[in-house]
């Protein structure tokens, strides 16, 4: 299963993602990285977002992202049912790797 995080992706951003399963991001990145989710979602390409070090904000990032990992003090299912993200995962100790499907 081909992973490749947001960061690895360079200037050519569909091409780098070609043949991935997951791409992943770190909460930071999200604000650089419509394109990365828009052509993840042409492609099929699902999104996994390590967002612990803050309460996730509400956007039209929400519907690109499959997996989201927050902090333990979060509620996870609170934030899945509101924002409609396949999995959401409150864990400060995981990895997004520990829950790609």
């Amino acid at each position: 299963m081909k992973v490749v995080r947001f960061s690895e992706l360079g200037e050519s951003v569909r091409e780098a993602m070609q043949g991935a399963r997951w791409i992943l991001l770190e909460q930071d990145e999200l604000q650089h990285a419509l394109s990365a989710l828009m052509f993840a979602e042409l492609d099929g390409v699902l999104v996994a977002v390590d967002h612990r070090t803050s309460t996730p904000d509400n956007g039209l990032w929400q519907r690109a992202v499959h997996l989201l990992l927050v902090s333990e003090k979060e509620d996870a299912e609170k934030i899945q049912q509101k924002s409609g993200i396949t999995k959401v995962i409150s864990s400060d100790n995981a990895t997004l790797e520990d829950y790609l499907w």
